[in-house]
């Protein structure tokens, strides 16, 4: 049936818990009350990337972008743009209103500089519908696949194309899929690794749900290329909303004949089937993902022999990321040149990066690679809030490092982030800016490292829990000279010895900031002090008698009695009495009480 206008409505996790559904049956009943209902269509899409303004609504043709779209919106919306054809410009999303008239969401200044092949789909077709899917090209690359070429050839074109693994090791997929292809023992197997365990990472997940069709034929062309007639899609439990579209996605997949036996009458079969990960960071290394799998304990093993040689069951295995399998269809229809014609010499094509912390444009954005980080974050991101100066990046999540202000001009690729001391990664981007303290963030990305650590291999199990203890006595105020030495020590040991790539890695958010910061570690353990003014043991609690107009708020509420002072005359704060609680600074209306 042939619709006059099209209401897509963000079916994503994001906008899912900003109540985006009862958006949509909002405008689907208030369509039918004014009998729209054969003219207009609601489409509950995936995940359009701008997290920070959802519920997102955007109406096609005119592409017009309504952002924080509540309940009591929706009839003036269907009113005066569905029946009357008057956009209703105080619900749009700001930069959208200009002068000139009414800008599309394309040409706003978060898409501009944006390149969609991954997420090429996400937003603009229903993930729960296998015929939307087709009509945008799903399952084409398949069909041609089956039909006009040789395993070989497939593998020819993925490696010419030259796509990397977009989980973090940046490993050539066609070479990987070449190896398993080598391997004469049978059966072998395609994995999907949907295990993204990343803090701030959202882009698999993203991907799942808004386009689960794109990654269900990728791993049934990576299969008829190796020879493999099964495939896993390893996804954490922790993602429902992901798991429970890919499901749908299988069967539908199933029912129409493009998963299962004899899939276009070529002979050839494939089949997919979910497991699902309790949430172990390291279940995101491959070798561990495989073992659980298989149900066995998540702890990775040693390499060779790697999985595409003896893999699940120990069968020849080839295991990709979700986003590296997504630019899979995009690549056999559109020529591995038109792929290769995108990005940089040594990184081709392009990279999704979830974009969180100290950011404007929070959300999920796809870049070709090359693009500057300043593009990203001061272009397309929207800068930093507040008026706040940009401190440092974090990409690569635990696995990564933080990228200074010095380096904002650096071309996003996997060479020029390895040069800097940082990595892709799965592709989180978190930034900081001028009140985050970069001692206390490689705190907290190590702890987080030392909780999801497997404990198999004591450089990681007892390392990295050794350079915890180091932080946490430098951010309590205990450091000492020579701490810096002994975390740069226990570093770079931790990095030679470990088993697998957590291990290896996890020691990056440490050394990177000790590289660009090292100033402020020696702040913390010589004088004393946090420059931030984040590490609490550190901190001291200070009334300027300037402002202090002595109304005694202050003393009111401090917990332990630290503050004393006379009505109408400043008061002091006793240090020995004080336990850093700030309750005296959030509740002083004369904004006299500050921190150092």
């Amino acid at each position: 049936m042939l619709y006059r206008s099209h209401v897509m409505v963000c079916g994503g996790t994001g906008c899912t818990s900003s109540n985006s559904d009862r958006i949509a049956k909002c405008f689907e009943e208030e369509i039918a009350n004014k009998g729209l209902d054969k003219e207009v269509q609601v489409v509950r899409t995936g995940c359009f990337g701008l997290c920070e303004l959802g519920p997102v609504v955007v109406v096609y043709p005119e592409g017009v972008f309504y952002s924080r779209v509540k309940e009591e919106y929706v009839p003036e919306i269907v009113e005066e743009h569905l029946l009357k054809g008057r956009v209703v410009k105080k619900y749009l999303y700001g930069e959208s209103v200009t002068e000139e008239g009414i800008k599309p969401l394309e040409e706003t200044a978060f898409f501009k500089k944006q390149q969609r092949v991954a997420l090429r789909n996400c937003g603009l077709i229903n993930p729960e519908d296998i015929k939307e899917a087709i009509a945008f090209d799903g399952y084409k690359a398949l069909a041609k696949v089956l039909t006009e070429m040789t395993p070989e050839q497939v593998i020819a074109e993925i490696k010419k194309s030259g796509l990397r693994g977009r989980g973090g090791g940046g490993f050539p997929t066609g070479i990987k899929w070449e190896f398993a292809y080598n391997q004469k023992e049978t059966p072998k197997y395609v994995v999907c690794n949907a295990d993204e365990g990343d803090p701030g990472a959202f882009m698999d997940r993203s991907v799942l749900e808004g386009d689960p069709h794109s990654v269900l034929e990728a791993m049934a062309i990576a299969g008829y290329a190796i020879g493999a007639n099964h495939g896993y899609i390893y996804v954490r439990a922790e993602y429902p909303l992901a798991v429970k579209r890919l499901q749908i996605a299988i069967d539908q997949a199933r029912e129409y004949g493009l998963l299962g036996k004899n899939i276009f009458n070529t002979g050839f079969d494939f089949d997919i089937e979910i497991r699902l990960g309790a949430g172990a960071f390291v279940c995101g290394e491959e070798t561990a993902l495989l073992n659980s799998v298989m149900g066995k304990r998540g702890e990775p093993r040693p390499r060779p022999p790697f999985p595409a040689v003896k893999g699940v069951w120990e069968k020849p295995t080839i295991i990709n990321n979700v986003e590296t399998y997504a630019n899979i269809p995009a690549i056999i229809l559109n020529g591995a040149e038109w792929f290769a014609s995108i990005g940089t010499e040594k990184s081709k094509g392009t990279k999704v990066f979830a974009l969180g912390g100290k950011i404007n444009n929070t959300g999920l954005v796809e870049i070709p690679m090359g693009t500057t980080l300043r593009e990203i974050i001061f272009e397309i991101g929207g800068g930093i809030p507040n008026g706040k100066k940009f401190k440092a990046a974090q990409t690569g999540g635990p696995s990564g490092g933080c990228i200074p202000a010095e380096h904002l001009d650096t071309p996003i690729d996997y060479d020029s982030l390895l040069n800097i001391g940082s990595m892709m990664g799965s592709g989180g981007l978190i930034v900081m800016d001028e009140d985050n303290c970069m001692v206390d963030i490689a705190k907290f990305f190590l702890e987080f490292t030392v909780d999801e650590s497997c404990g198999k291999c004591s450089p990681c199990r007892i390392g990295t829990r050794r350079m915890l203890e180091l932080l946490n006595k430098i951010t309590s105020g205990k450091g000492e000279e020579g701490d810096i030495e002994k975390l740069e020590t226990l570093a770079n040991s931790i990095k030679a010895s470990s088993l697998c790539g957590l291990g290896q890695t996890a020691p990056n958010p440490v050394l990177s900031t000790i590289r660009y910061f090292r100033d402020e570690y020696e702040a913390h353990i010589k004088e004393k002090r946090c420059p931030a003014g984040v590490c609490q043991a550190l901190l001291k609690f200070r009334i300027d008698p300037d402002k202090c107009k002595g109304c005694g708020i202050c003393a009111k509420n401090c917990p332990t009695n630290a503050i004393s002072g006379k009505v109408k005359q400043p008061h002091v704060i006793d240090q020995d009495k004080c336990i850093k609680c700030g309750t005296c600074m959030d509740k002083c209306p004369f904004d006299a009480i500050y921190k150092k």
